[in-house]
């Protein structure tokens, strides 16, 4: 089998594959950041998922390492973090890989991963930048609508809450979510103690994402 014909075959089974996967995954990274932050945010997002627009999720998230052929196991990926991040050479290419095969990456900025993570991401798509996503995208209104945009649901430096973009023609493929923390809502009630209308405006644009990517 030639190597073209062989790309054509893997690419229609990964995309097969991710469409009827039913289970997400956290993102392990290198570089000293703590990818292990806000750990019982996604799976009280999945089971928010559950029981408000019909997925049927496993609820325990998997952990992928970024370089692992496990990724494409996941249509849904979510990764956070404070500080540091390093993608090597395949690192990014796998990534970019699962990105363009139908695969699907939140990122959340915890605080502090911006300038690190930014960086990284030139060598995934060299050629493809993060912009802002207009407040009339889909995403904002696929299960909850937020016509304002991204929720704040912390404040740190007093800026508006940004949500960035990585496009593969029309499809999102990469969702960058910037002085929001999203995941910060999601997590138990007493780790924050943020009152019932800001976690539940997080969960719900999480409901937004999740959905998205799964439709798209």
């Amino acid at each position: 089998m030639n190597k073209s014909k062989y790309l054509v075959l893997l690419f229609l089974y990964l995309s097969t594959f991710l469409l009827y996967s039913q289970e997400i995954a956290v993102l392990k990274y290198k570089g000293g950041g703590d990818w292990y932050s806000n750990p019982t945010a996604v799976q009280n997002l999945i089971e928010f998922c559950n029981e408000n627009i019909n997925t049927k999720i496993k609820t325990k998230p998997q952990t992928v390492e970024v370089g692992s052929s496990d990724i494409f196991q996941f249509p849904f990926i979510h990764m956070t973090g404070h500080g540091n991040v390093f993608f090597s050479e395949d690192d990014s290419e796998n990534l970019r890989n699962y990105l363009l095969s139908g695969g699907f990456l939140h990122i959340d900025d915890n605080y502090g991963m911006q300038p690190y993570i930014v960086k990284e991401l030139k060598k995934v798509f060299p050629n493809k930048a993060l912009i802002e996503i207009p407040k009339t995208h889909r995403i904002f209104n696929t299960a909850f609508s937020f016509p304002k945009g991204l929720p704040k649901i912390h404040e740190h430096d007093g800026l508006a809450p940004q949500a960035f973009g990585i496009f593969d023609n029309d499809r999102l493929v990469l969702l960058f979510t910037f002085e929001s923390d999203l995941g910060d809502g999601w997590e138990d009630q007493e780790i924050h103690n943020d009152p019932f209308d800001i976690r539940e405006k997080a969960l719900k644009m999480g409901a937004n994402i999740i959905k998205y990517a799964f439709d798209n």
